[in-house]
């Protein structure tokens, strides 16, 4: 075996954002980008070396060509055994398993999530810790740092074998084992939840729509769904893998995910719908003729996680993204568990995950999660959902109205203003930053705001302080709007307004949503001028 070493240059831009680096699929095929930034994941964790990590893809384009360039070069920096999904698959929730259930020195993730694929499309990669969460920022930051002064990479010479089938094999004294990317995750579920109850549903007639939106979760909810648990044949939709996800946008909300909105607002919907992303770790869920926001998903989810077997006991507590509304706070608050309150990304519910903190965990961008990896997880949530549903017996719709009756809603909704100019988005916020101290008191579209402040995250276990994680304005009457730029885009920036609006137990909870959000969605133009800052009279994609 030959392995070499290539003389290199740093390369501009490639600091990783929330979740690792991403960029347009082109500029990964670049000659050595991909390798540069491998390299300085090799050396920005302490090296390879006598190492083994997990290597996986939501299958995009260029997935398996990367994978093939990281064998080699993990080869090369004398790594000693990687651990690889067949023909490159694995979704991240199992490549986080992997990482768990192995001990292994952490994981290379392909994937650019609910961003489109294709040889036009988008690429990403990012490096998971050996606790199987994305890597915190201390990590990020040594990789990054690593980026800006590095002058070689190490490489294999030979192309590996194939990875198209289980087995192993070895490239120099590296060991690689090619393994079913959906085993090890489906016995894991099992452990969860009780399979018995979700069969039964099933065979009692129960319906279910699975979109896998042509990505990697199609072979999981195929195998688990309609192989082991007995959901009717075709119950999932979209179910191969595609490197250009079927020239769609493999985001699971209500505008991408439009064919499952479309058959479980017909006649003859089935009893319930989900959705799942990219790389198979977001979910979006609905009952007939019924969305379930994220956020809602994520306080039901809390309310009624006794009924599965993993999490019968008591809640150890809840933890949420800032953005994510405040419905999960009163679940929290009835169940006498904490509720923490964390920036955006994943690796933020790490630490409380690992210290035993928090049991659940929740994004508003359609994530959430428990501990039983490190990362939030589409199929999970899918699976916990069908296990309330089989031992509650209501249906999703009267679940989810019982529960307004019960706490109250939060209306709920979030605008996007995609590829704005960086310059521009960054001046509104920053204009909206320097306003911050004198809303207060202030009257603005009929509303008075109460706080308005750019929040800051001190991390309870290793009092690591993050800071700018977004602007937050509250309202007297219990309205929001929390404005932030978007880590994920690959061009320009992506501005995100998130708006919420709370009515009690007594209130209208039958609105339509946009309408009833209607006030707070003038404050927000109002207060960051988001018309003279993005050109836009209105959001991109509403959500």
């Amino acid at each position: 075996m030959v392995f070499k070493t290539v003389q290199t240059t740093p390369i501009k831009g490639q600091k990783p954002g929330t979740s690792g680096l991403r960029k347009k699929t082109a500029v990964f095929r670049e000659p050595g980008y991909l390798e540069n930034f491998v390299q300085c994941i090799f050396d920005g964790t302490g090296g390879a070396a006598g190492k083994t990590y997990v290597i996986g893809g939501d299958g995009r384009f260029f997935n398996t060509q990367a994978i093939g360039v990281i064998i080699r070069m993990a080869a090369a920096n004398g790594a000693a055994r990687l651990i690889v999904g067949q023909d490159g698959i694995l979704s991240t929730p199992a490549a986080s398993n992997l990482i768990r259930k192995n001990q292994t020195d952490g994981g290379i993730i392909l994937s650019a999530s609910h961003n489109p694929g294709g040889e036009n499309g988008d690429f990403g990669i990012k490096f998971n810790a050996p606790n199987g969460g994305p890597a915190p920022e201390k990590i990020t930051d040594a990789i990054f740092a690593k980026t800006l002064e590095i002058t070689e990479y190490k490489i294999a010479e030979q192309e590996p074998e194939d990875i198209g089938r289980a087995g192993s094999f070895t490239v120099g004294d590296c060991r690689i084992d090619v393994v079913d990317p959906v085993g090890d995750y489906e016995t894991l579920m099992q452990e969860l939840f009780d399979f018995d109850a979700i069969g039964t549903l099933f065979a009692g007639g129960f319906r279910i729509c699975f979109d896998a939106m042509h990505a990697v979760t199609g072979p999981y909810a195929t195998r688990i769904l309609e192989g082991t648990l007995g959901a009717p044949k075709g119950s999932v939709i979209n179910a191969v893998p595609s490197p250009d996800f079927g020239g769609g946008h493999p985001d699971p909300n209500p505008v991408w995910a439009s064919e499952l909105v479309a058959i479980m607002n017909g006649d003859d919907a089935p009893d319930f719908g989900a959705a799942s992303d990219g790389d198979g770790d977001r979910n979006m869920v609905m009952g007939k003729g019924t969305f379930i926001s994220p956020s809602d998903s994520l306080a039901l989810l809390t309310a009624y996680a006794h009924l599965a077997p993993a999490y019968s006991g008591k809640l150890a507590g809840v933890a949420r993204s800032m953005p994510t509304s405040q419905a999960v706070d009163l679940v929290a608050v009835r169940l006498g568990i904490p509720c923490f309150e964390t920036p955006t990304g994943w690796k933020f519910f790490g630490n409380l995950l690992d210290a035993g903190k928090a049991t659940l965990c929740g994004e508003e961008s359609a994530g959430t999660g428990s501990n039983h990896i490190r990362e939030k997880d589409g199929l999970w949530a899918v699976l916990l959902w069908l296990n309330i549903l089989a031992r509650d017996g209501r249906d999703i719709v009267q679940l989810q109205s019982d529960h307004w009756r019960s706490f109250g809603r939060n209306y709920y909704s979030r605008h996007d203003y995609e590829e704005i100019p960086t310059e521009a988005a960054e001046a509104l916020m920053a204009a909206l930053r320097g306003r911050l101290a004198d809303l207060p008191g202030t009257v603005v579209a009929g509303l008075e705001v109460s706080t308005a402040d750019d929040f800051a995250y001190r991390d309870p276990i290793d009092q690591s302080l993050t800071e700018a994680q977004g602007v937050r304005i509250g309202f007297t009457d219990g309205s929001r709007v929390v404005m932030r730029l978007s880590g994920t885009g690959t061009q320009g920036a992506t501005l995100r307004v998130y708006l919420e609006r709370f009515v009690d137990r007594s209130g209208d909870h039958t609105q339509d949503v946009q309408a009833a959000l209607a006030p707070v969605i003038a404050a927000a133009e109002t207060l960051a001028d988001i018309t003279k800052h993005t050109g836009r009279s209105s959001a991109d994609v509403i959500t």
